[in-house]
């Protein structure tokens, strides 16, 4: 899929219709060569074409994940200086307000995908000159369509709790002022609704890397229901992910943040990347196709001669000595996180290795697992780098179903031990450090856990929230009102949203 599957097209202003005077209710826009709604979705290609569309928002919401570490006391903010990008600053400090870009980047990108998404199911029987267009494997396509506005969902429901909820149609700017926030159980449902569609007309594999199949489906579904203390129907749904055996963990953890390890043996569901844009947008979220994240985790000022593997960056999302101290002697994991640079330095002598010392909130560390990287950028360096997202590993699934198995109505915790110490066997490279407690016990440790494998990977925040634990874990977290973001100013004001509590 990369480099050659995700495009981004211009798509969304689909004219709609012409209005005029009486005289003109003949006329043609085709007349005047002009592009109408009615030119669309007019064979297999248009709808498979259609369908990338709906991918491409994904890739603007590269600033969710670091939000989702600077949130917690995992990772501070870093930057340049106070102001360096003063909306993860405020989120770091928790005194963001509903003025924050981006925040409202996020919010707009996901509604984007919807409306695509929506804009496609609109079509799927007839298209919009009310022929119908059939061809092999299009429900197959539309399983793809149904997890992408599900995924778009589950990202604005954990990040705003009640948000407006539309699925039939793409909405236009009339609807603006009609728009409502609907229950986040009503988002959970309709989210449920997708993915069991979804499930049901994906196959299991996808000759194009990283294209959405049915196992990526069941495992974000896993997840939602997880997310909804549903846990009987979590771990049943997650177990079906794992004993499918189409998946495994690969010995060396670090491969799997490497280039090299994009869509490997984890991965069950990669938001992909490319180096290769043509062009490049600094005023808005659709930059281009690369990762920008990736660019902001690294450290600033670095230079080295020709042996030194890592590239410059921005020094974001800085890991703290809090996480660095979680990881106990022999655990792999911590080399792979965390880039030490000053320890790095020395180690490496002969490469020359220079940066810029403190930036804003320093701690002497940055994030390794999506640190850039030379050799995988281009063209506009920034904004290019090639890095996947990895937003669904096999060992998240592992852990998620642990915790559902351990928090079932009739608890199996031989089976949440079993594949807990999966993933710790991976970690420390022997079964010595495996897991042997039960009950609530347990339940800790796998929590525990998940805050050492998938560290810097954007879940920390969302994960102490659902299990009670923010306000003892998050300094500056206040309880009723952080477990949310607030609705962004602009969609209050042009759609009189009502505000999350305590914003």
């Amino acid at each position: 899929m990369k480099k050659q599957f995700i495009y981004v097209l211009s798509l969304v202003t689909l004219l709609t219709g012409f209005t005029g005077c009486t005289k003109w209710t003949d006329y043609n826009p085709r007349e005047d060569f002009r592009i109408t709604e009615m030119d669309y979705l007019q064979s297999e290609s248009d709808y498979r074409t259609m369908a990338v569309s709906v991918y491409t928002p994904l890739q603007w919401l590269t600033h969710a994940p670091m939000i989702g570490d600077i949130a917690t006391n995992d990772a501070n903010s870093g930057g340049e200086n106070a102001s360096d990008v003063l909306s993860f600053q405020q989120i770091d400090d928790f005194t963001h307000t509903p003025v924050n870009a981006i925040l409202t980047e996020l919010w707009q990108a996901a509604y984007e995908g919807i409306n695509r998404a929506n804009y496609m199911h609109q079509y799927k029987s007839l298209n919009p000159a009310g022929k119908a267009v059939n061809f092999a494997g299009k429900d197959a396509l539309y399983g793809e369509v149904y997890f992408l506005r599900a995924y778009y969902y589950f990202h604005l429901v954990r990040f705003f709790g009640d948000v407006p909820l539309f699925v039939d149609r793409r909405l236009s700017l009339s609807d603006s002022r009609k728009l409502q926030r609907s229950p986040k159980a009503e988002v959970y449902a309709q989210i449920e609704r997708d993915l069991a569609a979804a499930i049901t007309a994906l196959p299991a594999t996808q000759v194009m890397k990283g294209r959405i199949t049915k196992y990526a489906a069941q495992a974000l579904l896993g997840k939602v229901l997880l997310y909804q203390n549903k846990f009987d129907a979590a771990a049943t749904t997650l177990d079906a992910v794992i004993t499918s055996n189409a998946f495994s963990l690969p010995s060396d953890f670090g491969s799997v943040f490497l280039a090299s390890g994009e869509n490997g043996p984890e991965s069950i569901f990669e938001i992909q990347y490319s180096n290769n844009s043509p062009y490049y947008n600094w005023g808005g979220s659709n930059r281009g196709q690369g990762n920008l994240a990736v660019q902001m985790c690294g450290v600033r000022g670095l230079n080295g001669n020709a042996s030194m593997p890592y590239a410059s960056g921005w020094s974001f999302n800085l890991p703290t000595t809090s996480l660095a101290n979680a990881f106990t002697a022999g655990d792999r994991r911590k080399a792979v996180t965390i880039l030490e640079i000053e320890a790095y330095k020395q180690a490496n002598p002969g490469m020359g290795i220079t940066y810029q010392v403190a930036p804003y909130k320093n701690t002497g560390m940055y994030n390794q697992k999506y640190h850039p990287r030379k050799g995988e950028t281009s063209g506009q360096v920034e904004l290019n780098y090639l890095n996947n997202y990895r937003a669904i590993r096999y060992a998240d699934v592992l852990l998620m179903a642990a915790e559902a198995f351990n928090r079932s109505s009739t608890a199996n915790d031989a089976k949440a031990q079993q594949y807990l110490n999966l993933v710790r066997a991976r970690a420390f490279g022997s079964t010595q450090n495996n897991i042997s407690a039960t009950g609530t016990a347990l339940r800790q440790a796998i929590w525990d856990e998940r805050r050492l494998e998938l560290a810097m990977e954007g879940d920390r925040f969302f994960d102490l929230v659902r299990t009670g634990q923010a306000a003892s874990r998050i300094t500056g977290f206040v309880a009723g009102k952080h477990e949310v973001f607030p609705i962004p100013q602009p969609e209050i004001d042009i759609s009189a949203l009502t505000q999350n509590s305590g914003y």
